[in-house]
């Protein structure tokens, strides 16, 4: 099991990281998906581009694990009015990419599986000699 973990988090850590350096790369396809009653999409999308880096390298330490792990969750919590925006607005094109009802849906089944997967790492290391 602590392989398992161990290999989830480092996929955690090159997740986030990557995905928040790709609100960089191309925010046009982040800030298309952004519902219209948010105001400041370009910044949001920045914004939370920066807090997916950040907390992707806080994974990295025992020290800041838990408290990035919290902070994924809350953000992914945040991104709830994205995904469900998007089932609403489904089908259409986000750049070459067609987005379609299911697609859409699907995209919302998985935030509480994410959820999930960050909260496992709130917790601190136990001791192996502690009862």
């Amino acid at each position: 099991m602590k392989l398992i973990k161990t290999i989830s988090l480092i996929i955690l850590i090159i997740g986030y990281i990557g995905a928040g350096a790709n609100h960089f790369i191309h925010p046009d396809g982040y800030v298309h998906i952004i519902p219209h009653y948010i105001p400041y999409p370009v910044f949001f999308n920045y914004l939370s581009g920066a807090f997916e880096i950040l907390l992707g390298f806080l994974l990295i330490f025992n020290a800041t694990r838990s408290i990035a792990a919290w902070g994924i969750c809350l953000l992914l919590l945040a991104f709830l009015p994205v995904h469900i925006q998007m089932v609403i607005d489904a089908p259409f094109k986000l750049g070459t990419l067609m987005v379609t009802p299911l697609a859409a849906w699907a995209r919302l089944a998985l935030q509480p599986v994410l959820i999930w997967w960050a909260w496992w790492y709130t917790q601190p290391k136990r001791r192996l000699n502690s009862l």
